[in-house]
């Protein structure tokens, strides 16, 4: 089977979890490039494959080490908006306002506090809480022990709560 069959089949098993994922991990500007770009990635480095974990929890190694590059990418841009002599002026949301009305109140409280999250509570919770992937492919995606994932899984749900006044069933 060639690459681009291999990788097509992926794209339709795992796109709308990929997209799920970097959904709640960046927001929605850009997640639908960022999809297209983790299979892209996949393609170009399918040799790597070596069938050590399952294609989907490769496949997600991607996806996060694409939104911790697009995070950064975003929060170095941020600082050049403090430079005054641009006359740069940047939303002060990713948000459109079209999503964010689309959203019941309930769900972009939730949303919107996943997001103010640490990255690391951002990934376990959207993996574990969110997607309901087991301990261990949370662990193989995240490069993580399974305790680990236990533990800040925990902690972020703690977190959450916390953020959200104690409003959040379990």
């Amino acid at each position: 089977m060639d690459k681009e069959k291999i990788i097509t089949d992926w794209f339709y098993q795992f796109s709308d979890e990929i997209y799920n994922f970097l959904l709640y991990r960046i927001g929605k500007t850009d997640v639908e490039d960022l999809v297209q770009e983790v299979f892209i990635r996949a393609m170009n480095g399918i040799e790597n494959f070596h069938e050590n974990s399952s294609p989907k929890t490769w496949l997600y190694s991607i996806a996060k080490n694409l939104a911790t590059d697009e995070i950064r990418r975003r929060n170095r841009k941020k600082w050049k908006t403090f430079i005054p002599f641009k006359a740069n002026h940047e939303p002060s949301s990713d948000e459109s306002p079209d999503r964010l009305l689309q959203l019941n109140e309930e769900k972009k409280m939730l949303y919107e506090a996943i997001l103010s999250l640490r990255p690391s509570y951002k990934d376990v919770l959207i993996l574990r809480g969110i997607q309901s992937h087991t301990v261990k492919e949370t662990a193989e995606i995240l490069g993580w022990s399974e305790n680990k994932v236990r533990s800040t899984y925990y902690r972020s749900k703690k977190a959450l709560k916390n953020r959200l006044g104690g409003n959040i069933h379990e």
